[in-house]
Parts: C-alpha cells; sequence; structure tokens
C-alpha cells in the first residue's frame, strides 16, 4: 500500500477499534462483576487491559499481545469457582478472539499465527496454574471453543487481508504478460521488416551489383568511363549492402559476429559529394575548419550525413542538371547544414508531390528531432529548393 494512503487507513482503524473497545469495556466489566462474581474494580482493571490492548496492537503486537493475556490471565484467577466457562469467560473470550482477528486483518500472517500460538499456550498455562485448585477439565470446554473459534476467525481475517495483495500480485502478472506479449509483437514485426528488406531490396541490390561488375565482361568494345561508371556503381552497392546488412543484424537482434564499419559521418562528407558529381550534378561542399576534427555526438554525425545524402538525392532524382551546394558550419553550439540546389535545367518533378508515397523530407525530419534537431525545407525565392538542418553540439541538449 502506498505511504500516503498508508497513515490514514491506520488512523482510521485506531478510531473505530478505539470507540469499539471504549463500549467493549463497560460491558465486560459489568458482565464478568454480574455473572461471574468478579470485584468490581478487578473486573474493571482486567477489562481496561483487554481493550486497551486492541487498539495498542495496530502499532505494538507483541506488547498489546502481552497486555492482553495479563487482563485474561487477571479474570482467570479472581474467577470464583462456579459453572460458568473458566479460564476464558465469554466476555474475555470474545475480546480475546477479536484481538488475534485484528492482528490477522493487520499484521503480517507469520505474526497472526505466533500470537494465536501464544494466546493458545496462555490459555494452557492458566488452566495448569489454577491457583484455586480447579481440575483441568474444568477448562475443556472453554479452551475447546476458543480453539475453535479463534481459528476460524484468525484464517478469515487473513484471507481478508491477503485480498489486495493478491489483486496486486494478480495486477502485475497481467501487466508482465502483457509487456511480454508486446515484447514478442514486435520482435516479429522486426523480423517481418528484416524478411522483406533481405528478400526483396537485398536481392535487387545483390542483381545490381552482379550487373554492374560483369558489364566489363558481357558488353563488347565498353568506352573506358562507362567501365569506370560500372565499377563506382558496383563499389555504391557493395556499400549499400554493408549497411543493409548492418541494419539486418540490429533488427534481428542477432549475436554472431558482424562486419563493423564505422557510421558515416561528416568526415565522409567529400565521398558523399564525389558520388553525387559522378550522378551528374555540380556540388560545391564547404565544411568549417574547426569541424573537421570536432568530436560530434554519433547521432548528431549520422543524422547530419544522412541529410545531405537524402537532400543530394533529391536534386538527382528531381532537379536534373542543377548545381548543389553544401554548407556545413557551427555557432554557438549549434551545427548548421544548409543544402540547396538552383533551378534544375530540364522539367523536374517536385520533392514532394502526390504520386505514390514520398517518405524523404519526412525522414529527415525524424533523423532530426532523434538527434535533438531540427529541419526546415523549402523553395527558394530566386529558384530551387532549400533543406536546413540544426543540431545540438553536444548531448543531452536540444
Amino acid at each position: 500500500m502506498d505511504v500516503t494512503r498508508a497513515e490514514p487507513v491506520r488512523r482510521m482503524w485506531v478510531l473505530v477499534v478505539g470507540a469499539a473497545a471504549g463500549f467493549l469495556l463497560v460491558v465486560t466489566s459489568l458482565l464478568m462483576t454480574s455473572i461471574y462474581d468478579v470485584p468490581l474494580l478487578v473486573s474493571y482493571a482486567a477489562a481496561t487491559a483487554q481493550c486497551v490492548a486492541l487498539p495498542l496492537a495496530l502499532r505494538q503486537t507483541w506488547l498489546a499481545l502481552a497486555l492482553q493475556l495479563a487482563g485474561v490471565a487477571l479474570f482467570a484467577w479472581v474467577q470464583p469457582p462456579s459453572d460458568g466457562l473458566w479460564p476464558l469467560p465469554l466476555p474475555v473470550m470474545l475480546l480475546l478472539v477479536a484481538h488475534i482477528g485484528l492482528i490477522g486483518a493487520t499484521r503480517p500472517w507469520r505474526d497472526a499465527v505466533v500470537a494465536w500460538w501464544v494466546s493458545a499456550l496462555g490459555a494452557i498455562a492458566l488452566t495448569l496454574a489454577d491457583p484455586r485448585g480447579r481440575e483441568l477439565e474444568d477448562g475443556d470446554v472453554s479452551l475447546t471453543l476458543y480453539a475453535t473459534t479463534s481459528v476460524l476467525v484468525l484464517f478469515g481475517m487473513i484471507a481478508w487481508s491477503q485480498r489486495e495483495a493478491a489483486r496486486r500480485q494478480l495486477a502485475e502478472a497481467q501487466r508482465d504478460v502483457e509487456l511480454e506479449q508486446a515484447q514478442r509483437a514486435l520482435v516479429e514485426e522486426r523480423n517481418r521488416i528484416a524478411r522483406e528488406l533481405h528478400d526483396v531490396v537485398a536481392h535487387s541490390m545483390s542483381v545490381i551489383h552482379m550487373q554492374a561488375t560483369s558489364a566489363a565482361y558481357r558488353i563488347k568494345n565498353l568506352h573506358p568511363e562507362a567501365r569506370e561508371e560500372f565499377g563506382r556503381i558496383a563499389g555504391g552497392t557493395r556499400g549499400a549492402l554493408r549497411e543493409m546488412r548492418q541494419l539486418l543484424a540490429l533488427l534481428r537482434d542477432e549475436d554472431a559476429e558482424r562486419e563493423l564499419r564505422p557510421m558515416p559521418d561528416l568526415e565522409h562528407l567529400e565521398e558523399l559529394a564525389g558520388s553525387a558529381r559522378h550522378g551528374g550534378i555540380s556540388v560545391e561542399l564547404h565544411v568549417a575548419d574547426d569541424l573537421k576534427a570536432a568530436d560530434l555526438p554519433d547521432t548528431v554525425g549520422l543524422a547530419a550525413y544522412r541529410i545531405v545524402q537524402e537532400s543530394l538525392s533529391n536534386v538527382v532524382r528531381h532537379a536534373p542538371g542543377a548545381s548543389a551546394r553544401v554548407l556545413v558550419t557551427a555557432d554557438e553550439g549549434t551545427l548548421k547544414v544548409v543544402v540547396e540546389n538552383d533551378r534544375p535545367t530540364q522539367p523536374p518533378r517536385p520533392i514532394e508531390d502526390g504520386h505514390g508515397a514520398s517518405h524523404g523530407l519526412v525522414g529527415m525530419r525524424e533523423r532530426a528531432r532523434l538527434a535533438g534537431g531540427s529541419v526546415t525545407t523549402g523553395p527558394r525565392p530566386e529558384g530551387g529548393y532549400r533543406v536546413v538542418a540544426e543540431f545540438p553540439m553536444e548531448e543531452g541538449t536540444s
């Protein structure tokens, strides 16, 4: 139970039990005096001990039990020989049973069982140590009735007190099952995506690599520039396949050894620009000198590289013949990446249109967000398109 809720509940228990104990104090002392001929002052003192022990049991279990048994012992020792129940007359027995039941409802079950055993052995000891010399058989009915009644009450209270713990354990078990099902569904979805990438994309790229590699042998009288171009296509395809294998391994969470290659960052922009130039566009790349050796977070360097890569790919696809410029600078702890292109020299296709799914700009924004940055895109007033990405240059900032 939460601490903020436990204290008010405990106070409520104390108030209720205290009020009941006050009522029982009067009733028990009067009944023991009128029915069992116990002197009034002694009856009041013994009943006070038993009744005070009830609310005290909520905070001091064993001190309260000792006080309860002291009241029971006082009643047993001063009760005159009679035909009534002994050593536990009915009013005294009811208070003792209530005390054991209260411990069972509010304390750990082990404490409740120990308290019951102490009370039962205490009642037996009172019978054996009777100062008035009564026979042991005189206490059989009282002890049997107490044992039966108190056991039923004790286990009933333990079961009642454990209902909240059982409900909490059931809820935790249900949450564990739901979490396990969610994790299993996630793994299955990742495996499905990995299978699709492997069976469709990786296969197609492997075919491209094979065709580009074998072109020099299949095509007669191939021009040297075309041979070099096919070689670059094959090299780019191999690099893409390596990255896809890493992605598939992450999706499948494989533990097998895999080829480790540094993730691309700002140091690889020159290579990227060269690849774009081979694709037929003029690219100007400017990276601030202080950034070339800067220790950027891996997520920032990778996101910046991928955004430049996607931007240049958009220029190749949608702005044929246009020249592009890439500017990477840093100002007051912020990395700024600007990629812009001029008007295309051929009829362009818009970067985002309604024909089919287009995820390039969405992917840029998602990468930037995961790295703590942002991306703004839009057409230039003088024509062409501009992509601006900004990232924090330190981990944990935004």
